[in-house]
């Protein structure tokens, strides 16, 4: 069945990957970047099923644009993709606030901008899809990447509250985190420092890691795509869902380390209650 989708950061990678792969299969796709001529050859290949704009993620207004193109262009909005993202890598004494601040109004309210334009479109259908762009490192603190972590974070948190309240008009929310894909996130889109010396062990580390790992990541993108495509048609999708060989291993472990931590302070953590001769009359 057809869909009617909104990517927002379609220009390269993940993206651009789903965006080609939507259109192949049929669907309708409204694709944006911040220059959306980059996106012309789209168009060139597809003609009406696509339709491109210019799209800051961080603009309320250029949000609800794009969201007005689809309801206009394909009499509603069937799923939503909040792709849009970028992550530096640099220690957080050595990051300059305003870029910590850059990283996290595009990665997380940039999210938060995007589906609040959409909600009143889904919620009057009562159905849909909102699909988050989170990353291994939305579960946990990725070395060199404060800033990143710190959005995707919040954006995972937003997208579980999201999903409580959405269920209730029909539309579903899933959050997807992908490990290492062969695009430009590990090339040209990041910024590297490796900082001073004192944080070698995990920023220097991490910024010579994402050189020497660039073009080497296990993730095929337009398998990813397909994935994304699939998740999308789930008549019970899940709330997440981790993609590629990596990040599995990655969340078990971390998953495993969590739980193990969870129960050895489990003492000291239930500690805090108040005494049951307190609550006895």
């Amino acid at each position: 069945m057809s869909q009617r989708w909104l990517i927002t950061g379609s220009s390269r990678g993940l993206g651009r990957a789903l965006t080609e792969a939507a259109l192949e299969a049929g669907h309708r796709v409204v694709t944006t970047a911040r220059d959306p001529a980059s996106l012309a050859d789209l168009i060139d290949r597809h003609g009406d099923a696509v339709r491109t704009t210019a799209l800051d993620v961080t603009d309320p207004q250029a949000a609800a644009r794009a969201v007005d193109l689809a309801v206009e262009a394909f009499d509603g909005l069937d799923v939503l993709v909040n792709n849009a993202g970028y992550g530096d890598v640099g220690s957080v004494e050595d990051t300059d606030l305003a870029d910590i601040r850059d990283q996290i109004e595009t990665n997380l309210f940039g999210a938060i901008i995007v589906t609040k334009a959409a909600i009143p479109v889904l919620r009057r259908q009562r159905k849909g899809r909102i699909l988050m762009l989170s990353s291994v490192g939305g579960r946990i603190g990725a070395p060199g990447r404060a800033a990143y972590s710190a959005a995707k974070w919040g954006m995972e948190g937003f997208a579980e509250c999201l999903a409580l309240e959405m269920a209730l008009v029909g539309v579903k929310v899933s959050i997807i985190e992908p490990g290492g894909f062969r695009t430009d996130f590990a090339g040209s889109s990041t910024r590297l420092s490796a900082g001073r010396p004192e944080y070698h062990a995990v920023v220097g580390v991490q910024a010579q890691r994402q050189t020497d790992y660039n073009g080497k990541q296990p993730g095929d993108p337009a398998r990813a795509a397909q994935a994304i495509l699939t998740l999308a048609e789930l008549e019970d999708p899940p709330l997440r869902l981790p993609l590629g060989t990596d990040a599995i291993t990655i969340l078990k472990a971390a998953d495993a380390r969590r739980l193990a931590e969870l129960e050895r302070w489990q003492e000291l953590s239930v500690s805090t209650d108040f005494s049951i001769e307190a609550d006895e009359p």
